[in-house]
């Protein structure tokens, strides 16, 4: 997998990726979020997907990644969208995105990336990335990760498990449900690289 960061914001490039492919395809074409893609080096195919210019080259993207900078905190980046396509997911691609994503904002000086994730699935992966919950949500009910991890959980086991039973409150595919229970009981994830 090939991993590359297309800008940041305010000068972000638009990204067209196919709405049947990937979940929140509309919200790359923003100009003013910064974008960081995955690639797979081993499918040389065809793609319709664009960058605004036109075609992109080969190899195809497999995942994206939109973010800003927080309004009331420079040394703050929020990751607005993570992306897999629909085909890939499962692979480990998105948290491996999202890790590429937060070593290159550390580099560029920020102190702290947050996330707000509305789905178990998107929760187990930011904490594959390093992310911990905050014990907050948005106004849409969305529980916020940041990185680094909040100091002020010393157990992150049982912080973990606190984020997870906020879905139990939710109304939940089978898969979900299915994912939760067997996430009970255990400890946060880590990243596992597959380079």
């Amino acid at each position: 997998m090939e991993y590359d960061l297309l800008g940041w914001p305010p000068d972000g490039p638009k990204l067209r990726l196919d709405h049947e492919r990937f979940s929140y395809a509309g919200k790359f074409v923003m100009t003013n979020t910064g974008k960081a893609v995955a690639r797979d080096a081993t499918d040389k195919g065809d793609t319709d997907e664009s960058d605004g210019n036109g075609p992109v080259a080969d190899p195809p993207i497999v995942a994206a990644i939109a973010f800003n900078e927080d309004r009331t905190d420079a040394t703050t980046l929020w990751l607005r969208y993570v992306t897999v396509a629909g085909d890939r997911r499962g692979e480990g691609i998105g948290p491996e995105l999202v890790a590429f994503t937060r070593d290159r904002a550390l580099e560029r000086g920020y102190e702290r990336l947050r996330i707000a994730v509305n789905n178990p699935f998107a929760y187990e992966a930011l904490y594959r990335a390093g992310f911990g919950y905050t014990g907050a949500t948005t106004g849409i009910a969305e529980l916020i990760l940041e990185y680094p991890r909040p100091e002020d959980w010393t157990n992150q086991r049982e912080a973990y498990q606190r984020g997870l039973e906020e879905f139990h409150e939710r109304d939940l595919s089978v898969e979900e449900e299915s994912f939760l229970e067997s996430r009970a009981d255990s400890d946060p994830p880590t990243l596992e690289r597959t380079e």
